[in-house]
């Protein structure tokens, strides 16, 4: 049974042991369009030696942000074809700036595995201290993997996020670069789905897909530059549900409505009569 509940949920994964520097950094924030405006001093900010400030979402890439091969779905109690599985939702919490140099311990659990189906949702949970134990961020993830579901488990609960009944504070049209996939993958996310034509038509796509990653980075870096002044260290948590697909070359249009110490996000591709690309996305600014 490619998924057992029973021995998955609970189970801890091999601790990670990793570090980074202010070139995997630029590297990433490149990966999610920085540096549109190489001439805005803001806008430089992502892409200073040793000093560059760093988006949050940089959490989700730091511990295999040096991996060359393509991730394997091998867990305890969990055994799944790559080519079935896309991200389903990815939230962070940074406890303090992230440094743009720095080392980390990451440990992680499989909180929960829900049925839905046709499907099965298997979520993680991920803690990452420094060197000296202090914390740096906590990580909640989900994969959905298809065709997995229907062993008699629990739906899940819903996280629907309901967006204000009026006109955004913001809109935004954020560009992705044909090239944005290839680019993104050197960040350590080697999955052929985003770069090998043959091995997207097999999983049911007519061409590879941008990174749900990338699009969560894309307009965690957007909400960011247009409310926030460009400030990552302004940045407590953000969190987002990956509502469908982007491909290379399209657009992401950002609506952002304040509301509090929270940022409510919705992110299309107008290009296919905004269709949705993220959901559910809160950005929450730090104190």
């Amino acid at each position: 049974m490619p998924i057992d509940p029973n021995i998955a949920v609970g189970a801890e994964l091999p601790a990670q042991e990793f570090s980074w520097t202010s070139s995997d950094v630029q590297l990433y924030h490149l990966g999610v369009g920085a540096g549109a405006r190489p001439v805005d001093p803001a806008e430089l900010r992502y892409l200073r030696d040793d000093e560059s400030q760093v988006l949050p979402t940089f959490a989700t890439v730091a511990a295999t942000f040096h991996a060359s091969e393509p991730p394997k779905v091998q867990f305890p109690g969990v055994d799944i074809d790559l080519a079935k599985v896309v991200h389903g939702s990815q939230e962070v919490t940074v406890h303090r700036p992230i440094p743009a140099n720095g080392t980390g311990r990451t440990t992680t659990k499989i909180a929960e595995v829900w049925d839905k189906g046709k499907a099965a949702v298997i979520v993680q949970e991920a803690e990452t201290v420094d060197a000296e134990g202090n914390a740096l961020w906590t990580a909640r993830s989900s994969i959905f993997a298809r065709g997995e579901g229907g062993f008699g488990g629990e739906r899940g609960p819903s996280s629907k996020v309901e967006l204000p009944d009026r006109e955004p504070d913001a809109v935004v049209d954020a560009p992705v670069l044909p090239q944005q996939a290839l680019l993104y993958r050197l960040c350590g996310d080697r999955n052929p789905l985003h770069s090998d034509p043959e091995f997207a038509k097999a999983a049911g796509f007519d061409k590879p897909i941008l990174h749900g990653l990338c699009s969560y980075g894309i307009t965690c870096k957007t909400v960011v530059d247009a409310m926030l002044g460009s400030d990552t260290a302004k940045v407590k948590g953000f969190k987002a549900r990956f509502a469908g697909i982007v491909f290379p070359g399209e657009t992401l249009r950002v609506r952002m409505w304040r509301e509090g110490d929270q940022i409510l996000v919705s992110a299309v591709v107008p290009e296919r009569d905004e269709a949705p690309a993220l959901a559910d996305v809160v950005l929450t600014v730090a104190e």
